[in-house]
């Protein structure tokens, strides 16, 4: 593979210097990539999309009129990450899901942080995610985010920069498992000789985080899906088979004397600890919403009465909202008394009158989000859009300033990718997975998603994106 040709001026790339120099983590990939006939190449990229097939690794678009699945397609070159950046950014997740645990404990308790004015009352309580029902709880162990997968970018100066804290039902672990197995084939002996930390055993550790949860020895662990329906459903049925879990759906359970029981060949038995992959509001239409056919009623008294533990906790989804995110920086000061490791994008927050008037004025430079969505959706790149689009946001965010937040157009970062058959460069994020049990765990590796189209920003796998195996280096 000729590799003289690949350029990425201005931006800063993960495997390639300015000057065309090979950083050294990506030396012996390199070497190897050199010695690969562009045809072999094209052979493995066929391969591993015929695996992903054949492993059912695919997901559903809902807005995709055609309702086809479709495989998240894994390009064969890796995105690989040294060790000692990633010992920062280690760091910096478990400082920033440690501060955001303090947060949630706090907000549906004493307060002090609303009381003391450091994020606006306002702000958490008008929150569709600020769940009511859940004042005064504390969960088990006092642990909310139990699985959080966080997007970080790198901007073209190289720093890393937190995106989006997904501490509700964070997805796209199973395909960060699989991925390596279809790479570890592809390219059987550059891992060892490269030096690549291993990830196989993300159920293991997933599993013992969620007995942990439970007092009892021996405790029954579920996996509560929405159902075949739903885009992530190979994931749910991927980890319970991984972690030898039950794969549950509402249906299947029952509530009886606030206690969980699941209904199997030989009766009702009762169940300990689900992790939940169901939004907040769908999980109980007792206490949330009424019309949820996707929960199991009364399911969040059990857990109240500590019957039943629930990963993530009902009410994480606070955090999420990406208003909430511009004051995680505070939220570290104010809790630890730290400064932030890994810093946020700039954000503007429209529900502020100067803010606002900042991204009306320059809605052409900026990324315009709505704060509860999520995918790719409700999103505007001002440089990559009409003038006709510049003006329906503005509408939007006159309508409801509440609802939007605006933030710097940031170059991503970039990583080669195989187009056809020859190597181009395409923007990528990084979503690394945290376990919070009996302490903090960064899995060491990421689903790292990639813009496949040419100049394109957006890397969601609903709106076109595909993946990297991700190596972590020792």
């Amino acid at each position: 593979m000729d590799l003289s040709n690949y350029q990425c001026k201005g931006l800063y790339d993960e495997m390639f210097q300015e000057d065309g120099i090979c950083r050294a983590h990506y030396h012996p990939f390199e070497k190897l990539l050199r010695k690969t006939h562009p045809k072999k190449l094209k052979q493995l990229q066929f391969s591993a999309n015929k695996s992903q097939l054949a492993m059912g690794m695919t997901f559903n678009v809902y807005h995709n009129e055609e309702g086809l699945e479709k495989i998240l397609h894994l390009d064969v070159i890796p995105r690989i990450i040294p060790n000692a950046e990633w010992l920062q950014l280690e760091a910096g997740l478990k400082q920033r899901i440690n501060a955001l645990n303090h947060f949630i404990q706090d907000i549906y308790n004493d307060q002090n942080i609303l009381n003391d004015g450091i994020v606006p009352r306002d702000l958490i309580e008008n929150s569709k995610d600020f769940l009511k029902p859940c004042m005064g709880l504390t969960p088990p162990k006092g642990i909310w985010c139990h699985i959080t997968g966080t997007d970080l970018i790198r901007d073209k100066s190289g720093e890393y920069f937190v995106l989006e804290d997904n501490l509700r039902c964070p997805s796209g672990v199973s395909y960060m498992l699989e991925s390596r197995e279809i790479i570890k084939r592809a390219f059987p002996n550059i891992l060892n000789k490269t030096g690549v930390m291993p990830v196989s055993n993300y159920p293991t550790r997933l599993l013992e985080m969620l007995k942990n949860l439970s007092v009892k020895d021996k405790p029954v662990v579920g996996v509560l899906t929405p159902g075949i329906y739903n885009s992530a459903y190979f994931e749910h049925s991927y980890l319970a088979l991984q972690m030898g879990a039950e794969l549950v759906t509402g249906e299947d359970l029952i509530v009886r004397d606030k206690k969980v029981y699941m209904q199997t060949t030989q009766g009702f038995e009762q169940i300990d600890v689900i992790y939940r992959r169901i939004d907040d509001t769908f999980l109980d239409p007792e206490a949330f919403n009424p019309d949820s056919l996707l929960g199991v009623p009364g399911i969040f008294e059990a857990y109240r009465a500590g019957n039943i533990a629930l990963a993530n906790a009902p009410g994480t989804g606070v955090a999420d909202d990406k208003a909430v995110y511009a004051y995680v920086p505070d939220i570290i000061k104010y809790y630890l008394n730290e400064t932030p490791i890994l810093n946020n994008v700039p954000t503007y927050l429209c529900r502020k009158p100067d803010d606002r008037q900042y991204v009306l004025d320059h809605i052409e430079d900026l990324v315009v989000k709505e704060t509860n969505a999520a995918g790719g959706y409700g999103m505007l790149i001002g440089p990559k859009s009409t003038p006709e689009e510049h003006e329906k946001f503005r509408n939007l965010i006159k309508t409801n300033p509440d609802n939007y937040i605006a933030q710097p157009t940031l170059n991503l970062s970039t990583v080669p990718t195989l187009v056809d058959d020859s190597v181009e460069c395409r923007h990528v994020d990084l979503r690394p997975y945290v376990l919070y049990g009996e302490e903090i765990d960064v899995v060491p590796g990421a689903l790292s998603r990639v813009a496949l189209k040419k100049g394109s920003l957006v890397v969601n796998s609903s709106q076109g994106g595909g993946s990297k195996d991700t190596w972590v280096l020792y």
